[in-house]
């Protein structure tokens, strides 16, 4: 069986979660393999609205989720939407979730100099969530990183601690933040270890079982491309690596397992938080996009930042992503619109270019280059077949695979989890 993987093909909030959710129903494992609750996937189901940051979207169809080593796991959110799902009726334990035993932890001192840094940044912040992501990472690579197997050996916690802090309370210091005690920090370490210990396993071992049973794994990516912290618009990235490459050194499995890329992008583009958005409108019509995509922030609620689709900059995602097949979402926002616009390039201090170039001066100065098309009067709103669509909606979706150099294989035209055109079956073989 084919194993498939999603990610973001934009700056992230394309609308993952519907599409995971809709495959999950087929899968039989769902992974998570890189970010940490820094990320949020909105799943609707019947009458119940899910708002999931580290639990994998399987779990709501009854799936196994696997929680991955490329995930930094803030032990005490994780526990408190642990009871949140359950409230909902989500049944969440050991016998539906595991966790890798060598994710790193993200502690209470990881937010709180991710929020001094960001304050000392005044004008230049990135725009962090401010929850100790990448703080978290830095240690991980800095190999001082607390890890879940940790909390069954105190011993190891507390040396760890010692060299965590050391590191940690210099810098706090430093920014006129107040620094932490280890004993406060230990305590409430081997307080949460029961409540998290039973949910940890080499899951490496389980994929590589899994995958010899032929059973259907999907990989699900948090952020997106763009906000990968090598390919995206740095420094205004996410702190992991978030293209495809990663869902096999995130969960301990080999590249070869990784199966059909899925890429998920909007009708037209939005960002959450700092950074070049080169297509950003700030009218009547960004505004439009805005209301009527409900564009707020799952984990946030800050609201997202709308312009048109970056057709330049997916087809970068869908290069650098390893992305083969892409799910478009929100179609039915730009019903209604006389005349589109896609971005199609930029120009640089009088030179054009075709992508997004690495340097921060050159993506401050990108100007967008469109190509204006005709939109549509009809409703694309819960269509399930190409047949009902406007002719000139198709014509859209069509400019758009040939300028992204990819085919659109899924379509996604309301909120609901019905309301998708499947072109291309991921899962087939």
């Amino acid at each position: 069986m084919a194993n498939v993987t999603i990610i973001g093909a934009q700056w992230g909030d394309e609308g993952k979660g519907k599409v995971v959710d809709w495959l999950a129903s087929r899968a039989d494992i769902v992974v998570r393999f890189q970010g940490g609750h820094n990320a949020g996937h909105t799943l609707v189901v019947g009458n119940q609205t899910y708002k999931l940051s580290l639990l994998p979207s399987g779990l709501v169809r009854g799936k196994l989720g696997i929680i991955g080593n490329g995930v930094v796991i803030d032990p005490v959110a994780l526990l408190a939407e642990i009871e949140r799902m359950r409230t909902q009726g989500l049944m969440v334990s050991p016998e539906t979730l595991r966790i890798a035993d060598n994710a790193p932890l993200i502690l209470p001192v990881h937010a709180a100099i991710d929020a001094a840094r960001e304050t000392a940044r005044g004008d230049r912040k990135i725009g962090t969530t401010g929850r100790g992501i990448g703080p978290a990472y830095e240690d991980k690579v800095a190999r001082r990183a607390i890890r879940v197997c940790d909390l069954a050996e105190p011993e190891t916690l507390d040396w760890r601690l010692d060299e965590l802090l050391l590191h940690h309370n210099t810098l706090l210091a430093g920014l006129g933040a107040p620094i932490f005690e280890k004993a406060a920090l230990r305590a409430q370490l081997l307080a949460l270890a029961p409540q998290i210990l039973p949910f940890a396993e080499p899951v490496w071992e389980r994929l590589a079982a899994a995958r010899k049973a032929g059973s259907r794994i999907l990989f699900e990516g948090a952020q997106a491309v763009m906000l990968d912290v090598d390919h995206g618009t740095y420094p205004f990235v996410t702190s992991s690596n978030t293209v495809a490459g990663q869902a096999a050194a995130g969960s301990g499995i080999g590249p070869d397992a990784v199966g059909r890329v899925l890429g998920i992008a909007k009708a037209y583009c939005t960002r959450v938080g700092s950074g070049p958005f080169p297509t950003e409108l700030f009218d009547e019509t960004g505004r439009r996009l805005g209301e009527r995509g409900h564009e707020f922030g799952t984990v946030t609620g800050r609201p997202r930042r709308c312009g048109w689709f970056d057709a330049a900059l997916v087809r970068q995602a869908v290069k650098v992503g390893g992305i083969q097949g892409l799910a478009l979402t929100k179609l039915d926002v730009l019903d209604g619109f006389e005349t589109l616009k896609i971005g199609v390039g930029y120009m640089i201090d009088g030179a054009m270019f075709k992508h997004l170039p690495p340097g921060a001066a050159a993506q401050a100065k990108a100007t967008p280059m469109f190509e204006t098309i005709e939109g549509w009067s009809g409703s694309t709103r819960g269509a399930r077949s190409y047949a009902e669509l406007p002719a000139q909606a198709i014509k859209y979706i069509r400019r758009v695979e040939e300028l992204v150099e990819c085919p659109v294989t899924l379509l996604s035209t309301s909120p609901e989890r019905d309301d998708t055109i499947l072109m291309q079956d991921p899962f087939a073989d």
